[in-house]
């Protein structure tokens, strides 16, 4: 007989089956199913009926006054519905784009800020700069129409070289500020550094080189406007990692429309790593032409014009000294670091260099004091914004590229020279010299786990076998401590005009089945999988009833994005938070129904049971609180919760790396051999996509360390780098087969004991990659080769090494002929 829906339901006795368990467990990304089919949709996937598309002209030149545009010829040519130009966009009140981390210089003086623009106005800055927006009926009419808009420039001097950009003779990017310096800031304790350096025993001294890359996602920005002239609301359909700071910026800088008429939605997204974690000016400007053409506007970004538009990444030169023991003891560091910026400010550009770069410094050693000197410079070059690890691998580079250099010159092997350095487990939690507190790890265990990957005293062997053999084998490690998801009030006192929170929306709905509402966004994560796997295993119900929702402003409370190894950090927790809420929520309707009290409810094997045995299976739980025939009277129908999480404190992630590389010394050619990573990053939720991010980040860093350069030349401040005959990537056959190992220590701060992942693979391996180099090298008098370490470096490096002069033809090893540049180091 089917059940009366009119009649409550009661309790039940009939036992039930032990609930699944989803934490931990490595289960395949729901998501890739879809990729891996074609069924993704990514914007350029959104074709809307009388679509129009546009395109920019960009500057051709690195730096100049824009003299006059001539539109008549484009705006003539066969499909053209529109040319516009800063003049037009500013004469309707638009604005500019936002900066949300400013830095102010060390006295107390505000930061130098210029916005970038979403068009130059009457002056170009970079070549890319946008000049101009060309609309027609297809992208291929635009594209030959931008070509007829006609600009007279006068060109002006540029300067692009960060080591010379503070020259008493470079050309100065904004005049208005008589110099290139943006900001100048100093953290650490430099009057202690000076004097442990007077005394030190041993000092290690390096010129180190952040070279400059971007990411090249394998989706190219593109970006959809839409508006909607019966209602006022405009729709952006954007890849980009962060919807809800877009809108928030669409709002407040660029646009210039309130904020709830605006609607912004990330669909798939194919690759994020950082420059999709800032607003572009093509963002507003196709709402813009939406709205004054009555149609929908696509932009869709060639290859070209994303190499010269898309933020870049790094670019620091730092000078850099390590004083030591003559036991191999850390005593102090001290750097002196120039970061350029670009042209314009970006939405986090300046707070990579002045805060997420020097904190890392003291790793997972006991460092007693460290002083960074961190100047940020504009140049005529792309704004810089956060890529993979945003300051971070930075920072670890000259940490780790001293302590390597130092242990050979002290005669102490490089894992004992760590090992001598690491914080003991007993210290934790321990503050560093910068006052942060490390809640949890345990260094050693992490070197252990690595010396557990592979046979470091066969690698040794093997390395003077080959070198017998006229071979050159280089083994190089690295360590880091990342330090991430910055809290609200943390974030306000740095001067960050956003909060640190991220917010979700949980759903049961009246059928059981489950949605989650976050304000973070997945491209490449597998949030679809991992958060739904916290879901299912709080709730008790199957991980194919919990679906995920992200990358949409409307359905979704509020949210920060995708950035900085936060997503888990502060969405897992929120989660937790949600669903102990609703489960709370939920054994008071059943309390109610078994006539008990809600304390004495327990929720166990996907059901609630009383104190006398009877029980509410989940499901007739859900029934309860919609149905609402018999239900407690001051507690609201329903199962919905609404979790605004700011953490506690950040959070620290640790690893350490371990690279082999081989260096023929013929050609200059580098080859990564092999690879092994140990990561801690707390409870691991799957451990197949912290691999996977892993994966992604070690390739990201051997392409930084190896091949990727965005490079201009000095005198013209032309772009060399514009395709990708020119800017090289690492392919399949670059990359070796990752060993790869977790450690977990949990994290205090959080139930759930998570710590970030997604960018520790990216920010040790440059320097584990760079001192494996070295170590190849070492015996010829080469201590540093700049980054990218290109076969074209290393073979001038060889050749202009004073051991190469004396190799045979055959390239037999060099042995006693070490040479030490002057001025490196000191005894």
């Amino acid at each position: 007989m089917p059940e009366d829906p009119t009649m409550p339901t009661m309790p039940t006795t009939t036992p039930t089956t032990d609930a699944p368990s989803y934490i931990g467990r490595p289960i395949r990304r729901r998501e890739d199913q879809r990729f891996l089919t074609g069924r993704g949709k990514f914007v350029d996937d959104i074709q809307l009926p009388g679509m129009l598309h546009a395109v920019f002209l960009r500057s051709p030149h690195a730096r100049a006054l824009i003299r006059r545009i001539d539109t008549s010829a484009a705006e003539a040519a066969p499909g053209v519905v529109a040319v516009w130009t800063g003049q037009h966009w500013h004469a309707d009140g638009r604005g500019d784009m936002p900066t949300i981390a400013p830095v102010a210089f060390h006295d107390g003086r505000p930061m130098n800020e210029v916005s970038r623009p979403v068009f130059a106005l009457e002056q170009v800055q970079h070549v890319g700069d946008t000049v101009a927006m060309v609309v027609a009926q297809t992208r291929a009419q635009a594209i030959d129409a931008m070509d007829l808009v006609l600009v007279d420039y006068e060109s002006l001097p540029s300067v692009v070289d960060t080591a010379h950009c503070l020259d008493a003779d470079a050309a100065i990017v904004h005049e208005q500020f008589g110099s290139n310096l943006m900001f100048e800031h100093t953290i650490g304790e430099p009057d202690k550094v000076a004097q442990i350096f007077k005394s030190a025993a041993h000092i290690v001294e390096l010129d180190v080189v952040a070279n400059r890359i971007t990411a090249n996602a394998m989706e190219p920005r593109v970006y959809l406007g839409v508006y909607d002239d019966w209602k006022g609301d405009y729709i952006l359909y954007s890849s980009t990692q962060i919807p809800h700071l877009i809108r928030k910026w669409l709002a407040e800088s660029s646009l210039r429309e309130p904020e709830n008429r605006i609607q912004v939605i990330a669909p798939d997204v194919g690759g994020g790593f950082g420059p999709r974690n800032t607003h572009y000016g093509e963002e507003a400007a196709v709402l813009w032409a939406a709205r004054r053409l009555g149609r929908p506007v696509k932009f869709l970004a060639s290859r070209s014009d994303s190499l010269m538009t898309d933020a870049h990444g790094r670019d620091h030169v730092t000078h850099c000294r390590m004083a030591l023991t003559r036991e191999g003891k850390i005593l102090g560091i001290e750097a002196d670091t120039i970061a350029n910026l670009g042209a314009y400010m970006t939405a986090f550009g300046p707070s990579i260099p002045a805060h997420y770069y020097p904190r890392v410094m003291s790793g997972l050693y006991t460092v007693p004091a460290v002083s960074v000197r961190i100047r940020g410079v504009y140049t005529n070059t792309v704004p810089v914004e956060a890529y993979r690890g945003a300051g971070r691998p930075e920072g670890v580079y000259v940490l780790e590229r001293l302590l390597e250099n130092a242990a050979r010159e002290l005669g102490i092997d490089v894992v004992e020279i760590r090992r001598r350095n690491l914080i003991p487990v007993s210290a934790f939690p321990y503050t560093t010299c910068f006052g942060f507190a490390y809640d949890s790890g345990n260094p050693a265990g992490l070197l252990d786990k690595l010396l557990g990957l592979v046979d470091y005293p066969a690698l040794r062997a093997q390395q003077q076998a080959m070198r017998r053999a006229g071979k050159f084998l280089g083994i190089g490690l690295a360590g880091f401590v990342d330090c991430c998801g910055a809290p609200s009030r943390v974030a306000g006192k740095i001067g960050r005009r956003i909060g640190g929170y991220e917010a979700l929306h949980l759903r049961i709905h009246p059928s059981g089945t489950v949605t989650l509402f976050c304000g973070t966004h997945s491209h490449g994560q597998g949030h679809e999988t991992s958060f739904c796997q916290i879901v299912a295993e709080q709730l008790q119900v199957p991980l194919a009833d919990v679906r995920l929702i992200e990358g949409d402003t409307t359905p979704i409370p509020a949210g920060l994005g995708t950035w900085g190894s936060r997503s888990m950090f502060l969405m897992g927790p929120a989660i937790t938070r949600a669903t102990d809420r609703i489960i709370a929520r939920a054994k008071r309707f059943c309390a109610h129904a078994m006539r008990c009290e809600a304390a004495q409810v327990e929720f166990r094997n996907r059901a609630f049971h009383a104190p006398d045995g009877s029980s509410i299976p989940f499901d007739e739980m859900v029934a309860l609180a919609y149905k609402g025939h018999d239900y407690p009277a001051d507690l609201e129908l329903g199962l919905e919760e609404v979790v605004f999480f700011d953490p506690p404190d950040r959070n620290f992630p640790s690893g350490i790396q371990l690279a082999v590389v081989e260096v023929d010394i013929q050609t200059g050619v580098v080859k990564v051999c092999d690879f092994a990573a140990v990561d801690d990053c707390g409870r691991v939720i799957n451990p197949t996509i912290v691999e996977g991010q892993l994966h992604g980040g070690v390739a990201q860093g051997i392409g930084q360390a190896l091949f990727e350069e965005c490079s201009y030349d000095a005198r013209s401040g032309q772009l060399l780098s514009g395709s990708f005959m020119d800017y090289t990537m690492p392919r399949a056959d670059d990359i070796p087969s990752i060993r790869f190992a977790h450690q977990e220590t949990l994290n205090p701060s959080n139930a759930l004991g998570v710590k970030g992942s997604g960018e520790s693979g990216a920010i040790a391996a440059p320097a584990a990659v760079a001192n494996a180099v070295i170590d190849a090298l070492w015996e010829f008098g080469i201590r540093e080769i700049p980054m990218p370490i290109t076969r074209n470096k290393v073979w001038r490096a060889l050749h202009n090494a004073l051991a190469y002069d004396s190799l045979p033809d055959q390239a037999s090893p060099a042995t006693g002929s070490s040479r030490k540049p002057a001025g490196i180091a000191h005894d």
